[in-house]
């Protein structure tokens, strides 16, 4: 297995065409590039960061591999409605290497369940473990058990497990249908 492989992520989620996905924290846009590819050009994608710099970095990425379905939002996942987006528009969330650096788990939860559909499903990959200088420090890491026991008792249900890279742990949540 790679180290951390966003395509071979994402094929795993199995995103159909047409849908509307939102990457939470999305970062360099890794996951916001693959997720756009496999909705194709009917379907929407939404980067949300806080850091203005790298949503300008997934624009022109977007734009130089002819993706026209991306939308950045410069919002705060960890805030009610800081994603800017309306209750219940969204097929699918990506969370990736974001939950460990997260400060109010709750509060994000809340915000995904708020934009996902009643159906709607959740990727969620974070670090197993602390490597090299990548990623968290051992005291950041948070368990692929702590995620699991959190997103459940916030209303989720675990659809399967993916293989998400060798230092990486991923799961496909499902919005409970029973609030």
């Amino acid at each position: 297995m790679a180290f951390l492989d966003p395509q071979h992520n994402i094929e795993q989620f199995k995103l159909d065409k047409g849908m509307s996905v939102a990457d939470f924290g999305s970062g360099s846009g890794f996951y916001t590039i693959e997720a756009s590819k496999a909705v194709g050009s009917d379907g929407r994608v939404y980067s949300i960061d806080v850091q203005k710099d790298l949503l300008e970095r997934i624009k022109k990425s977007a734009i130089a591999e002819q993706l026209y379905n991306i939308e950045v939002i410069w919002g705060d996942i960890e805030k009610n409605g800081g994603t800017k987006l309306a209750n219940y528009s969204v097929d699918a969330v990506i969370l990736s290497n974001t939950l460990f650096q997260t400060e109010d788990k709750k509060e994000l939860i809340s915000e995904i369940q708020r934009v996902l559909k009643p159906t709607g499903k959740l990727l969620l990959i974070d670090w197993s473990d602390s490597f090299g200088n990548l990623g968290p420090t051992p005291a950041m890491v948070f368990t692929e058990k702590q995620a699991e026991e959190l997103f459940i008792s916030e209303g989720f249900v675990l659809e399967r497990k993916i293989e998400a890279g060798d230092h990486h742990y991923g799961f496909v949540l499902r919005k409970s249908l029973v609030v």
